[in-house]
């Protein structure tokens, strides 16, 4: 197998999502090797810029590629090749839960070119999933946790979470919630504020803005440690 990356055109309900596909790097040596799951990458605001090559949504699914999770970036309705137009949260929440609903079945996977043979895609409903977002990309995606109400992900990883801009609804205690210390778009006081009563922990990256100039490693980092942290009862 040469191919990683692969763009998809999502069928969704108002027409197509565009998408970036990246397989972990161990099927490009072994392609029988087992997957975790499926992760996918919700991106910041669009009527702000925000598309699926954000540099933090990039590095979220770099981060998930490598804990052996299979990733989807895409484009909220309206961005890029994306069909239909903002809907402040509303719509974007519907384009992730039929995303996540395809991509949790064996049929999405075998119409995608160069797939079909792999083990994993006979057994992937049966694996976890991840969802991961930034800035608005976390307001879709915990909102979609809220509505699921079980079957809730493996993990949810929230880098900049847009509390004081956007209702952000409560989450899993498990969560992964990282932030800027010198965010100046979504201040970190709004995200104790938000996690305090949930007693959720919050990592802080020291000297980080809203969209981590230079420490992006950091989001890495605090992912890896927090992932096997808790996966090694720590």
């Amino acid at each position: 197998m040469t191919i990683r990356s692969i763009d998809q055109q999502i069928p969704i309900s108002i027409g197509f999502a565009q998408s970036k596909i990246e397989l972990p790097e161990q099927l490009l040596t072994d392609p029988l090797s087992p997957i975790k799951g499926v992760a996918i990458v919700a991106h910041p605001h669009p009527l702000m810029g925000g598309t699926m090559d954000n540099k933090v949504a990039v590095t979220l699914a770099k981060v998930l590629n490598q804990l052996g999770f299979i990733t989807i970036r895409f484009n909220f309705r309206g961005v890029g090749q994306s069909t239909g137009v903002h809907d402040h949260g509303i719509g974007e929440t519907q384009d992730l839960e039929e995303i996540l609903a395809q991509a949790r079945t064996s049929v999405f996977w075998e119409a995608i070119p160069n797939l079909q043979s792999f083990p994993w895609v006979s057994q992937i409903s049966k694996l976890p999933y991840v969802l991961a977002g930034f800035s608005f990309g976390t307001y879709v995606s915990s909102r979609l946790v809220e509505k699921l109400q079980d079957d809730f992900p493996q993990r949810l990883i929230l880098v900049g979470t847009a509390c004081g801009k956007w209702d952000v609804p409560k989450v899993p205690t498990n969560s992964i919630i990282i932030h800027g210390e010198l965010d100046e778009t979504i201040l970190l006081n709004d995200v104790f504020e938000w996690a305090r009563p949930q007693e959720l922990l919050v990592q802080v990256v020291p000297g980080a803005d809203h969209f981590f100039h230079r420490k992006l490693h950091c989001i890495r980092q605090a992912i890896i440690a927090a992932w096997y942290g808790v996966e090694n009862g720590n």
